[in-house]
């Protein structure tokens, strides 16, 4: 199925050409004047939408296709069917990616303060911004130029948004410095108290300030419900292009480096230290106080108890080096095969 013009409508249809030259790629076997209107998926694109195949797998849905053109790796150009134009591209999935952007772009801002926005004499709010219904923006929060803060949100005291960020609804930030394109979704809550209690002689729980703040670098982006809490003396950062999926818990002090991947219900515990490009994925959890080099991966469901060098991938729980994790399966799936094997 096709986009949905309700939910996203196309922009202005653009030629073969264009799209050649927006994904980077070669235009094969089509009148470079020929426009697209949209994309969808391979088996469902009729002739003015563009697809692309990045998995072969998939290819099969190719020799069927309805597709006007489709995005695609130099070995599979052959079966495009004839009527379907080619663009070839080493990166199929980043260069439909770039298409779809363009073809259909994401909604522009409409600047202006809703009648029911709160806002306080303090703050500032730079021209061209958007906030919507029943947003709030505290004492001495400053609002970069271009920024969208969306219906329900909150932006806390003293908070500071750079240029170009989306705060989506029902977000709130707080005790925050934030860098330029910064986006967070839907329900994301940026800055609250850390999880640091000490223990009385009677056995209450005493809440430790939380006097920290959070860093959010340029252009990173925070899923929807996803948490990142302040830091208790120094600071919680996540660095550059840094991305969180929904669900994410990122306790106080921890720092990432640059373009770090954090998938949808990690729990990362206070203080641990991720390195450059280190990818994290579902549902794993690490304690606090580790260190992560740059561009290791974590794998999914994985507890990682101690550091991780640099470049090395880890699995299980606890976590090991993936291919020692794997031997050691190995081994005990033979042990478990073996005549006379009693399980416990």
């Amino acid at each position: 199925m096709a986009a949905d013009p309700r939910f996203h409508p196309a922009g202005p249809p653009l030629t073969l050409q264009d799209l050649a030259a927006i994904a980077g790629g070669e235009l094969q076997g089509d009148d470079p004047s020929r426009r697209m209107a949209g994309v969808g998926p391979l088996q469902s694109a009729g002739p003015d939408e563009v697809s692309f195949l990045d998995n072969r797998k998939y290819a099969a849905l190719l020799d069927s296709t309805r597709a006007g053109a489709v995005v695609l790796a130099a070995e599979f150009a052959p079966r495009v069917p004839v009527g379907t134009a080619a663009i070839v591209t080493a990166q199929p999935y980043l260069a439909f990616g770039r298409i779809a952007a363009r073809l259909h772009p994401p909604p522009a801002s409409k600047p202006g303060i809703h009648a029911s926005a709160v806002i306080d004499p303090t703050a500032t709010v730079a021209p061209g911004c958007e906030i919507g219904a029943y947003a709030v923006i505290g004492a001495h929060a400053e609002i970069g130029a271009g920024c969208v803060v969306a219906p329900h949100a909150c932006i806390g005291p003293g908070v500071v948004l750079g240029e170009g960020c989306r705060i989506g609804p029902h977000a709130s930030i707080t005790h925050c410095l934030v860098g330029r394109g910064v986006v967070l979704h839907p329900g994301a809550r940026i800055g609250q108290e850390g999880f640091g209690f000490a223990v009385t002689p009677e056995g209450r729980f005493e809440t430790m300030p939380q006097l920290g703040r959070v860093i959010l670098g340029d252009f990173v982006e925070i899923g929807a419900n996803s948490c990142v809490d302040r830091g208790s003396q120094g600071d919680t950062v996540l660095g550059a292009g840094t991305r969180l999926d929904n669900l994410v818990q990122i306790g106080h002090n921890v720092r990432t480096g640059r373009g770090c991947v954090i998938v949808a219900q990690v729990g990362i515990a206070g203080s641990a230290t991720l390195g450059d490009g280190v990818q994290v994925a579902a549902q794993a959890g690490m304690v606090g106080h580790i260190t992560v080099g740059d561009r290791a991966r974590i794998g999914a469901q994985a507890g990682v108890m101690n550091d991780v060098p640099a470049g090395q991938d880890v699995v299980g729980s606890p976590a090991w080096p993936a291919r020692e994790t794997l031997r050691a399966f190995a081994t005990l799936r033979r042990l478990a095969a073996k005549p006379g094997a009693k399980a416990g």
